[in-house]
């Protein structure tokens, strides 16, 4: 993973009218585990791709390149970064990209969900040789995020269900006959499910800068992006409190997992979302890297989890300022 910092207008995705005609809703069907698809994951959509990994990534960012609304991060190998530290993995790779048009009303909602942004498309290689390609359903944001009751957030979220669809099927260069990769996933996922939360000392650049600075001492981490979603929404003509999310990772933590179950790839790498309420209180949110195991079934790593944990906890206490001298 490149340490290099890119601060791109990156949300969510939306597809063109061509793309999306035709694709079903996150209410259509339930994911398909057949072919060699990986075991049911709640709140992802998976299914079988007759291209391999790499040309399936291809034919995916082609298709985010060719839409002017669409700003796609580079691609993040995990089979390559595994390779970096002497790890085997399968081809396993994940493409960020998005549409501050569709993620804004989201995070106007609750700003929570720009943990969950920018979008992510995951694919991997399974050990008959079959490839999948996931996503996280439209309907797993609207759930862990509790985005209710507004109109706008309403429309962006059955936009970025059709587009997720469309892109997927897309990349997979699955036909209508030989294919049942309409599934969408079945999704029962909390408010809130999964989410750590810190209230900081600081305020947002104080706090915000002080964990950037403490991801790029840490000499397992790689700062792997920055993402200013308020700015991105400004970009749009749209306000949003401010709200940052910063991507960061360890091969050496995230390998073994994927090791076991590919899929939590596609919440891999690590990201704290820094944000500021109306009331000007801030926030550090992160992922529960026990609720992501638990989501890809993943079991008998405890120790690893815990260590993981710990980090995190220290990041986000070192940003808030709560943190103790030893």
């Amino acid at each position: 993973m490149s340490s290099a910092l890119i601060k791109g207008a990156i949300l969510c995705t939306s597809m063109a009218t061509a793309f999306i005609s035709g694709c079903s809703s996150d209410d259509d069907a339930d994911t398909d585990t057949t072919g060699g698809a990986t075991a049911s994951v709640d709140g992802l959509v998976a299914f079988d791709s007759a291209r391999p990994v790499g040309e399936a990534m291809g034919a995916l960012l082609t298709a985010l390149n060719n839409n002017d609304a669409i700003t796609a991060l580079p691609l993040i190998d995990h089979q390559a970064n595994a390779a970096g530290i002497g790890e085997t993995l399968r081809p396993t790779s994940v493409q960020l990209f998005g549409n501050p048009a569709l993620g804004t009303p989201l995070m106007q909602v609750n700003q929570l969900a720009g943990l969950d942004l920018p979008q992510k498309i995951l694919a991997w290689e399974n050990e008959e040789g079959d490839t999948q390609i996931a996503y996280n359903s439209a309907d797993y944001l609207q759930q862990r995020h509790a985005i209710v009751g507004d109109d706008s957030a309403d429309a962006a979220l059955q936009t970025i269900a059709g587009a997720l669809d469309a892109l997927s099927f897309n990349a997979s260069g699955n036909t209508e006959e030989d294919s049942d990769a309409e599934p969408l996933a079945s999704t029962n996922v909390s408010a809130g499910e999964g989410i750590i939360t810190v209230t900081s000392t600081q305020d947002m650049d104080s706090t915000y800068n002080t964990l950037v600075s403490a991801i790029q001492n840490a000499e397992p981490l790689l700062l792997v992006r920055e993402l200013d979603h308020a700015a991105n929404a400004e970009s749009v003509e749209m306000d949003l409190n401010p709200t940052r999310l910063v991507i960061f990772g360890n091969p050496n933590a995230g390998t073994p997992l994927m090791q076991i179950e590919q899929s939590i790839g596609i919440d891999l790498p690590q990201k704290m979302l820094v944000f500021e309420d109306d009331g000007g209180v801030v926030t550090i949110a992160y992922n529960d890297p026990a609720y992501l195991a638990e989501r890809h079934g993943i079991e008998g790593e405890d120790a690893r989890l815990a260590t993981i944990s710990a980090a995190l906890a220290g990041l986000a206490s070192t940003a808030a300022g709560t943190a103790t001298a030893e």
